[in-house]
């Protein structure tokens, strides 16, 4: 992938609460808003975003108000790049089990992971599972029919 060229960024470290969150996320939304993502693939990175920082505060963190998240987010015209890093002892993504599956269906636990690798273009974490990078391609309209 060519790197993009990005019109906004953020980076920083934030709380780690929801709440502190949720601001962090705002500001990504609206610089989403201002290069004109909409529609699905603006709800797509909206609920990535949301899972993410949701794992990495509760899961990763625990809510524990000694620790913080690192956050950076990029957005450009066609794509939009998010990275969380919480302090906690991370996971391994590959061994969650498929929560759509069997004994797993009424698990509380995972569907966040999977809706995220679903909802993005691409999705990356690093060797100790404290740090969740994920990339996401504007989908391009489909050609109009006008005229014919």
């Amino acid at each position: 992938m060519v790197e993009p060229t990005w019109s906004w960024t953020l980076h920083r470290h934030m709380p780690s609460s929801v709440e502190a969150g949720h601001k962090q996320i705002e500001q990504l939304l609206a610089a989403l808003t201002s290069n004109n993502w909409d529609g699905r693939d603006f709800f797509h990175v909206q609920m990535a975003a949301e899972e993410a920082m949701v794992n990495a505060v509760k899961h990763g963190n625990a809510e524990d108000v000694n620790k913080s998240v690192e956050v950076e987010f990029k957005v450009s015209k066609d794509w939009v790049y998010v990275r969380f890093r919480d302090q906690g002892k991370g996971f391994k993504p590959e061994l969650l089990p498929d929560p759509r599956e069997g004994e797993y269906l009424h698990s509380p636990n995972g569907r966040g992971v999977m809706l995220i690798k679903e909802m993005m273009t691409r999705v990356q974490y690093n060797h100790s599972g404290t740090e969740v990078v994920m990339y996401k391609q504007r989908n391009q309209p489909l050609p109009s029919d006008q005229g014919e």
